[in-house]
């Protein structure tokens, strides 16, 4: 397969590389756009009104002084002549389970190649140092031959986090939607003044609610976690109540 690979840890990242080298040694065709530095909760930012750097630093590998969702554009439009079929991106240092999904690149990079119409699958480990990533690149390697880009389509991205175990540690699968989490003390101040603050965002571990059939109940619980995510963002329960509230006063179309 030609697969695109991308990230929001950077292109050197221990991430990427163990599942670049990984993919290459199954036969895979690999094409590696990713940032020139770390941009983790990028979310799904592009870059306005500042020249983007593209910058080939070795034979289909290119870094891209812009966001994660600036390189899937880039890449897919610029860069790649011919077609991918299938988009990676990852594996990510650190978790995308629950809200995390709405602040990671990693995430959005393959949300973006699924909104231009490519297969696309996130990778995360659920570890913010000493992560095992050979060990989830074996799994993957294993979900790659059993096809499970197969279930991937342009309006579904398969996001999917590996506990940080031992191959063999690993209980298997199940099937999940994304839970919740909250962080504490996300917020350091770094220095203060009489006229304002300097600060960084960062702070303590993440506290799940291991709701059953969530992925971070699935994951706290030593199993890979696959989660489909979609975007339709309309919420229909409700319309119930706004309808009623424009009908109570009176402000339907005439």
């Amino acid at each position: 397969m030609r697969i695109l690979l991308v990230n929001d840890d950077g292109i050197n990242a221990p991430g990427i590389r163990v599942l670049q080298k990984a993919l290459k040694e199954n036969g895979h065709k690999i094409i590696m756009v990713a940032p020139d530095c770390e941009r983790s909760a990028a979310s799904h930012s592009i870059t306005l009104r500042k020249d983007v750097t593209a910058k080939r630093i070795a034979q289909d590998e290119w870094a891209i002084s812009g966001t994660p969702v600036d390189c899937i554009m880039i890449a897919l439009q610029k860069i790649i002549k011919d077609d991918v079929d299938l988009v990676i991106s990852g594996i990510n240092a650190g978790q995308n389970m629950g809200e995390d999904v709405l602040y990671s690149g990693t995430v959005a990079a393959a949300i973006e190649a699924s909104m231009l119409g490519y297969k696309a699958i996130a990778l995360s480990i659920n570890a913010y140092q000493d992560q095992l990533f050979e060990e989830a690149t074996r799994w993957f390697m294993t979900l790659m031959e059993e096809g499970i880009y197969e279930l991937t389509s342009p309006d579904r991205v398969l996001n999917i986090n590996f506990p940080n175990i031992a191959h063999d540690e690993v209980k298997g699968l199940r099937l999940t939607k994304t839970g919740h989490r909250r962080y504490y003390n996300f917020v350091t101040v770094k220095d203060e003044t009489a006229d304002g603050f300097s600060y960084r965002v960062g702070g303590n571990q993440p506290e799940w609610d291991f709701e059953s059939g969530t992925d971070s109940e699935a994951v706290n619980q030593g199993y890979i976690s696959i989660s489909p995510l979609g975007f339709e963002l309309t919420d229909p329960d409700g319309f119930p109540p706004i309808l009623s509230w424009i009908e109570s006063k009176q402000l339907l179309e005439v």
